[in-house]
């Protein structure tokens, strides 16, 4: 796909020339103001700005300023007359790539154009080799030893070797599905390329449609603009459609037709664009029993389901489990600043025996929640939920020690000190304090405002009386008990 270049100039004569020149071998946008530039720069995202430096809006240093605010890497290369070279050199201060004197020579600028594209290029792998040698890269997050794990990880390798765009990842929530798509991702290409996600169950399907394919301006009623969607943003990479099976089936009709034809049109467009982009696709669902149920499309099912791939859940790995776990208990012990030895074999055997109906994701909440809560320096079945506990017998007693801190106290007041802990821990995460104590973020925040009342209350309560001149009124019995 073309690069995309920006002339932003008040002379018609100029964007026209320079538009013929570099149409063929780009894709050209022009704006003849500051404003209008800055919007065309908004909702295109040029790869690179000629920018001239008088508008009739203003100073073209200034829109250089905003055009690096909002993304520091795109180069911008100043057009200026001869007598503003001091001012030239004060763009390039200000993180311009280059300048050229009008009139341009046009063979001149074309090399600047190709050498500033080539060094945001060599910049751009740069980057994605320091984070892919810093560890940080996907494919390293998965643990596991079990022959099912070992599977999947030859599976994403060939995957991510092969030319395939259509990709089915099927398993339980909290199975890893995310974690295999962009571990496929970092396995396919040796330069970084754009991988765009998005979860088709928690966006309404009216909206989900302009989100996935973008829209013109107009379309409609709050279309003040052209936006691309994230089919054109994924150009070249991928795009992740989580919980695919919670799609309308509308909507699946548009998705189908970009597979088969990659093409698509905006909302509101009439002109179809190419798409080059590789398509992981992902569900909790039975989408052959959701077919019967006529809510999702046969056609589609199969074009989806070019290369399936099946992550086992927690239950059907065990193995898995204690490398699970010591692996978790390093991570918080760094994230927590806690020294948390080895898990010993009572807890371990009690971790193994539970279903994990939640997956990797339950096991990581019940180890972070007992660190942050319970944990020193040892992690015991006692610190476990009852749910775990209940499976190796009677539920492990807490120690006296924690029991009579809490006695004598009011239910509430028990409650109370257990989120202001939570919260302490967190750092006043609000998200995070109400998954470790199991509740929803708006039940905290009901639970805290009342907290917050009883405190105003009880304040209340405890001012004495006071006359018209502000003296305070002795209890009837004068103060004796």
């Amino acid at each position: 796909m073309p690069k995309t270049i920006l002339i932003v100039d008040d002379e018609k004569t100029i964007r026209w020339s320079l538009g013929e020149a570099l149409r063929g071998e780009y894709d050209v946008v022009d704006a003849e103001t500051g404003a209008e530039g800055l919007r065309a720069f908004h909702d295109r995202s040029p790869d690179l700005v000629l920018l001239d430096m008088k508008l009739p809006d203003g100073s073209g240093v200034d829109v250089l300023a905003k055009i690096k605010a909002e993304d520091p890497a795109v180069p911008v290369i100043m057009m200026t007359a001869y007598g503003e070279i001091e001012t030239a050199v004060d763009a390039m201060k200000a993180g311009a790539y280059d300048f050229v004197l009008k009139p341009y020579a046009l063979e001149k600028l074309k090399v600047s154009i190709t050498h500033a594209l080539e060094t945001q290029r060599l910049r751009s792998e740069i980057g994605y080799l320091k984070r892919k040698t810093s560890g940080k890269d996907f494919f390293r997050q998965f643990v596991g030893q079990s022959a099912a794990m070992v599977d999947i990880f030859d599976k994403i390798q060939k995957i991510g070797q092969s030319k395939a765009n259509t990709i089915l990842i099927t398993g339980e929530s909290g199975s890893g599905k995310e974690l295999v798509a962009r571990a496929i991702h970092e396995c396919s290409y040796d330069e970084p390329r754009p991988f765009m996600e998005i979860n088709c169950a928690s966006v309404p399907e009216t909206l989900l449609e302009s989100e996935l394919f973008g829209y013109e301006k107009g379309a409609f009623t709050d279309a003040k603009s052209r936006k691309a969607g994230l089919v054109e943003l994924a150009e070249g990479g991928t795009l992740f459609l989580d919980e695919i099976g919670e799609m309308g089936v509308t909507l699946q009709s548009r998705l189908l037709r970009v597979l088969e034809n990659k093409t698509f049109r905006r909302v509101g467009g009439v002109k179809d664009l190419v798409v080059n982009t590789r398509f992981v696709s992902a569900t909790n669902r039975d989408l052959e029993k959701a077919i019967e149920e006529k809510i999702f499309r046969q056609d589609l099912y199969y074009r989806l389901n070019v290369i399936p791939l099946r992550i086992p859940p927690l239950r059907e790995r065990k193995e898995d489990i204690p490398l699970l776990v010591s692996h978790f208990v390093d991570r918080f012990n760094k994230e927590l600043g806690k020294k948390v030895g080895p898990v010993g074999r009572e807890t371990m055997e009690v971790l193994a025996a539970h279903h994990w109906p939640g997956n990797v994701r339950e096991l990581k909440n019940v180890i972070e929640r007992a660190m942050l809560l319970e944990a020193e320096d040892e992690l015991l079945v006692s610190h476990l939920p009852p749910e775990l506990r209940g499976r190796s017998g009677a539920p492990a007693p807490r120690s006296a020690s924690v029991i009579e801190s809490f006695f004598p106290m009011t239910l509430r007041e028990i409650e109370r000190i257990q989120i202001e802990k939570t919260l302490t821990q967190t750092h006043g995460n609000k998200s995070r304090a109400a998954t470790i104590l199991g509740i929803s973020r708006q039940t905290l925040r009901e639970k805290l405002k009342g907290f917050e009342s009883a405190d105003q209350e009880k304040a209340a309560a405890a001012e004495p009386e006071r006359t018209a001149d502000g003296e305070a009124v002795a209890p009837p019995d004068g103060g004796q008990q």
